[in-house]
C-alpha cells in the first residue's frame, strides 16, 4: 500500500467492517468523517482521538527519514490531535504519548522530544497524562502516537450537542485558507527550487504557514455563533474534508470552487511543485456548517479569523463543484498531493 491515508474503499472494507463490538456509552465512533470518539457516562462525556506520525529530530541522530518521508515535530502532532478534539466540540484536556524509538536514538534526543512536548502542552493548557516509551530494533525512525482527551464544550448551547450531522439547507463555511500545512512543508523542502523562481520573502512567508495550524480559536468562536457541524481539514486537503463531512451525514454539497480561500503563496508554491492545492494537507483550516453561514463568517471575521461561505449542504448524495459555468462531481478523497509529490508523480497527481 502507498503512504498516506488508506483509500476510503479499503478503510470501509478492511477496517470499519471488522468492527463489531458496540457499547451503549458510545454515541459517536469510528466512521468516515469522524475524527473523534464520544462516550457518555452517568457523570458526563469523554471525547477522544488519535494522531500518529514520524518525528523529526536533529541531524546526526544516527538515522535518516529520507527525502520521500513527511516528518513532524512533537508540537505539530500534539496540535493536530488537539485540533481534532476542538473540531468535535471538545475542550482539550489531556494527551497520552506513545513513542516507538530506533536503537540509534540517543538519550539527549529523547529528552529534547519530551521537552518540546511538555512546552507545547503547556501552551495549549493540556496535561500529559501518561503514555509508553519503547525502543524497537525494527524501527528506522522515531514514531509517535498521540491520544487526546477532552470534555464537552457545548453545555451552554441551546441547540445541544454539536455532533448533529450537517443537514440540507445549511451553509458551508471555511476558515482561514486551504493548503496551509502542505505549503509550509513544500516551501521548506523545495526552498532552492522556489528561490530560483520567486522572491525570498514569498518563500519565507510560505514556509512559516505552520503558525496558522491551530483551529482552537475558530472552533470556540463557532460554538458561540450558531455552528451546526465542524470538520478539521487535514490530510487530503479541502476536497477530502468536504467529502468526509458530507459522507458522514449522508448529504450532498454545492460548492463554489472560486470561493474556497487560498493564499497567493500557496498558489505559487503549488504551481512550481506541480501539485493541486485543493488536495493538499490543510491543517489550520476548519470546515463548518450553519443555518446562517454569513452570520457565522461575520462572527469569525470580527475576531480576526478569516472565514467565508463557500456553498450549501443539499439533499441527496450529489456533491457538486461549480467553477463559473462549469459543473463537476466531487470524487472520493484522493491521496494527499504531498505524498504524490514525494513519490515523484506528475503534475496534479498524474503519473509521469
Amino acid at each position: 500500500m502507498k503512504t498516506g491515508k488508506l483509500p476510503e474503499n479499503v478503510l470501509k472494507r478492511s477496517v470499519l467492517r471488522q468492527l463489531q463490538t458496540e457499547r451503549k456509552e458510545g454515541i459517536n465512533g469510528a466512521g468516515i468523517g469522524r475524527d473523534c470518539a464520544v462516550f457518555s457516562f452517568a457523570d458526563g462525556c469523554v471525547i477522544s482521538c488519535v494522531q500518529e506520525g514520524a518525528l523529526a529530530v536533529r541531524a546526526g541522530a544516527g538515522f535518516s527519514l529520507g527525502e520521500r518521508t513527511v516528518s513532524y515535530t512533537m508540537a505539530q502532532l500534539i496540535q493536530k490531535c488537539v485540533n481534532r478534539l476542538a473540531a468535535s466540540g471538545a475542550e482539550p484536556a489531556a494527551v497520552m504519548i506513545a513513542l516507538i524509538l530506533p536503537e540509534t536514538l540517543e538519550e539527549p534526543e529523547l529528552k529534547a522530544l519530551m521537552a518540546e512536548a511538555a512546552k507545547a502542552c503547556g501552551e495549549l493548557s493540556v496535561k500529559i497524562a501518561g503514555g509508553q516509551t519503547r525502543v524497537m530494533r525494527q524501527t528506522a525512525a522515531p514514531l509517535a502516537v498521540i491520544t487526546g482527551f477532552g470534555r464537552p464544550a457545548w453545555r451552554e448551547r441551546a441547540s445541544g450537542s454539536p455532533f448533529a450531522a450537517a443537514a440540507p439547507g445549511q451553509d458551508v463555511v471555511v476558515s482561514k485558507w486551504i493548503g496551509l500545512e502542505g505549503t509550509a512543508i513544500l516551501a521548506k523542502m523545495c526552498r532552492e527550487k522556489l528561490l530560483a523562481r520567486y522572491p525570498e520573502y514569498l518563500v519565507e512567508e510560505a514556509a512559516g504557514f505552520h503558525r496558522f495550524a491551530s483551529v482552537l480559536p475558530e472552533a470556540a468562536a463557532a460554538m458561540e455563533s450558531g455552528v451546526c457541524a465542524m470538520h478539521n481539514v487535514s490530510e487530503g486537503g479541502i476536497f477530502a474534508a468536504l467529502w468526509e463531512l458530507a459522507e458522514q451525514a449522508g448529504v450532498g454539497l454545492s460548492i463554489e470552487l472560486k470561493r474556497l480561500p487560498v493564499r497567493q503563496e500557496t498558489v505559487e508554491v503549488c504551481e512550481c511543485c506541480g501539485v493541486n492545492p485543493y488536495q493538499l494537507s490543510s491543517e489550520g483550516c476548519l470546515v463548518m456548517t450553519a443555518r446562517d453561514g454569513e452570520k457565522l463568517a461575520e462572527a469569525l471575521n470580527a475576531r480576526q479569523i478569516p472565514a467565508v461561505v463557500v456553498g450549501k449542504v443539499t439533499a441527496g448524495r450529489d456533491r457538486l463543484l461549480f467553477n463559473g459555468e462549469d459543473v463537476s462531481c466531487m470524487n472520493r478523497p484522493a491521496r494527499d498531493e504531498l505524498y504524490r509529490f514525494l513519490d515523484g508523480e506528475g503534475i496534479l497527481g498524474e503519473e509521469k
